[in-house]
């Protein structure tokens, strides 16, 4: 009998030394785990429904939004650390604005030598370095009303944008870029009017810097959760994101605070005598 208690203690000991404890139904063994494993999983939309809900955000500002969210029980949720700012304004146009679809990048630091090998040209190593460890994947991605979201180094000086790479974003159909790090080449981004949110200025280029760590998974801007497919809505007053999943709900309430505010505004306008500007019409 003891010889079997042993027996059993050994197996169970075994069990427990290779393997987890269930999570949403699933037992997770160590094997597994070692290759690595992602938890949240990627929704993907159709175009259709994408284009169905930035209808629904088309006049919105990220303060409606802000107030819908906490209408639907998600106060200060979405809310993207204000250091994140508009690279240029347009109080004109409001070309800076916009609200878009996310689609994630996730930039890390790289552990790769930050120099090319003493016979190797620096172009070409450069240039190897951009094709293998740091690209864009994410931009076969990009379609009308993207928001590209780039989780990148913020510690370091590195421009992953830049004038020429964001005016291509933007050729493909992305409507604005957002990043917890920096950018580069900032007053020909502001010059092209290409809608661009960042934390600071950088200098640096990527190669030697950083490299593509995954594309379209859940990322992590500002202290805020952004995951593929999320309504994404910026402005002068910041950055906020829209869970998919209450989207519908949140543009809902947006949209009445929205028309309030613009007839009480509009009313006080022609009390005094102001013409009436695209913010109240």
């Amino acid at each position: 009998m003891r010889r079997i208690l042993r027996t059993l203690s050994v197996v169970l000991l075994s069990v427990l030394l290779f393997t987890f404890p269930k999570a949403n139904g699933q037992q997770y063994d160590r094997a597994t785990l070692e290759k690595g494993m992602n938890f949240i999983e990627t929704q993907s939309y159709s175009a259709e429904d994408d284009a169905r809900i930035l209808e629904l955000y088309k006049n919105l500002r990220v303060a409606d939004v802000s107030d819908g969210m906490d209408m639907v029980g998600l106060p200060g949720t979405g809310l993207v650390d204000p250091a994140i700012h508009p690279d240029w304004v347009d109080l004109k146009d409001f070309r800076h604005v916009f609200r878009g679809i996310a689609v994630t990048v996730r930039y890390v630091p790289t552990q790769k030598p930050a120099l090319p090998a003493p016979a190797e040209d620096f172009v070409k190593w450069e240039g190897n370095f951009y094709n293998r460890y740091s690209h864009e994947a994410f931009t076969h991605l990009i379609k009308p009303g993207t928001a590209i979201v780039i989780d990148d180094v913020e510690e370091r000086d590195i421009g992953s944008i830049g004038s020429n790479n964001i005016l291509g974003w933007y050729r493909l159909g992305a409507v604005g870029v957002v990043t917890d790090a920096s950018a580069r080449d900032t007053d020909e981004v502001g010059l092209q009017q290409v809608p661009l949110y960042l934390r600071k200025k950088g200098r640096g280029i990527r190669p030697g810097r950083n490299e593509i760590e995954s594309v379209n998974r859940p990322v992590s801007i500002g202290g805020v959760l952004v995951c593929p497919g999320d309504v994404v809505v910026a402005d002068g007053d910041g950055v906020i994101v829209v869970p998919r999943s209450v989207a519908e709900q949140v543009a809902e309430y947006a949209s009445e605070i929205l028309s309030k505010d613009k007839a009480g505004r509009k009313s006080i306008y022609e009390s005094i005598g102001r013409p009436l500007d695209k913010t109240v019409k």
